[in-house]
């Protein structure tokens, strides 16, 4: 039985998260793919752990047991690992760390599952392009989305068509503290002291609630989905750190709900984003997205119009989003490589980067 390696970088609540889904599956892995998947290292900001024959969930959380230091490119030079899954903190002006853990991951032949955002942002086309060319998988559903299915349904179930416009409520930070704020009656500081409390808005909400966090996602989306470059810097941007509780009582008069909400209109042929606050009457579909609840609407040239409303945001939703990327993975790795040819339509087909054969 071959064996799958996989590193995590980031290592935090989402990391975590992803250890435990991953040993929970391991025998389905095992009965579905033939294959045994193994976490074999991770990594903080500052330390780290690696252990070629597995880690258990005991040892991940035995902080004592982590090696300081052992992070960054040591960690990555030092991990035997053919897959990473990156989950580092979203630094969407430099890349941040991410950025040099996904380009050193290629580097070493690994396939890259991305949950951070700020490397996506920077430089999804060169990644990209360098993942292509070493014949290995970049997925990003947990970077985009997370456990509403953004990129998955533009790609595979909407691929008969031509997507004219999509807009979709990908930040539930957002969502809670509207959602908070209009059945309360209450104002913005209010919502967001209990979206603190109850674990969902960080000690520092602006990424989410300045409406950065949705930009990111909707210039992943229309990088990965759609092949076009968005700067996140320059994109239309509304927050909701405005919003009063006179605007409230008003909405609430007018009997409609406010919800952040990014956009792409590809009616001219290339994407056109921005995010913004949508006043939804009660028949819309986004009015049912409330709370935790994201959504995405979508329209098309031939099947019409499709909405989607669920995915609750949470860490085990991102996390489940990252493991169905690594399910999309192994499948695509248990397909025969495809022969070596002339080029054809679409110029060369890069080689499939196979597991590395391990013997238990």
């Amino acid at each position: 039985m071959a064996r799958l390696h996989i590193a995590i970088t980031g290592f935090g609540g989402i990391g975590r998260k992803v250890a435990e889904l991953l040993s929970a599956r391991a025998a389905r892995y095992r009965q579905q793919f033939d294959l045994d998947v193994r976490v074999v290292g991770i990594c903080g900001s500052s330390a780290g752990l690696i252990d070629e024959g597995g880690l258990s969930l005991e040892a991940l959380s035995d902080r004592a047991g982590y090696t300081q230091g052992l992070t960054g490119e040591t960690f990555i030079e030092q991990v035997p690992a053919d897959l990473l899954i990156e989950a580092s903190p979203t630094d969407f002006r430099t890349g941040g760390a991410a950025l040099g853990y996904i380009r050193q991951a290629f580097h070493r032949q690994m396939h890259v599952i991305a949950i951070s955002k700020g490397a996506l942002v920077r430089d999804f086309p060169g990644l990209h392009a360098e993942a292509s060319r070493r014949g290995l998988a970049l997925k990003v559903s947990g970077a985009a989305g997370s456990a509403m299915p953004t990129v998955d349904l533009v790609q595979y179930n909407l691929a008969g068509c031509e997507v004219t416009s999509l807009s979709a409520i990908v930040t539930g930070t957002t969502n809670i503290i509207l959602s908070e704020m209009m059945d309360r009656e209450c104002d913005f500081a209010d919502a967001l002291a209990e979206a603190q409390r109850l674990g969902v808005a960080e000690s520092d909400p602006t990424l989410d609630t300045h409406g950065w966090d949705t930009a990111c996602k909707i210039a992943i989306l229309c990088s990965a989905a759609f092949g076009d470059v968005i700067d996140v810097q320059t994109m239309e941007r509304q927050g909701i750190d405005h919003v009063t509780l006179a605007d409230v009582r008003r909405w609430k008069a007018q009997g409609v709900v406010p919800r952040l909400v990014g956009r792409v209109d590809r009616s001219t042929g290339a994407c056109e984003a921005s995010v913004g606050i949508a006043l939804c009457g009660p028949d819309h579909p986004f009015a049912r997205a409330h709370g935790r609840a994201k959504s995405v609407h979508v329209v098309t040239d031939l099947m019409g119009e499709l909405t989607l409303v669920g995915g609750g945001s949470s860490p085990y939703g991102t996390a489940a989003a990252a493991l169905k990327d690594l399910e999309h993975i192994l499948r695509d790795l248990q397909r025969p490589p495809r022969p070596q040819g002339p080029q054809g339509p679409q110029g060369p087909q890069a080689p499939q980067a196979p597991l590395r054969q391990r013997s238990l």
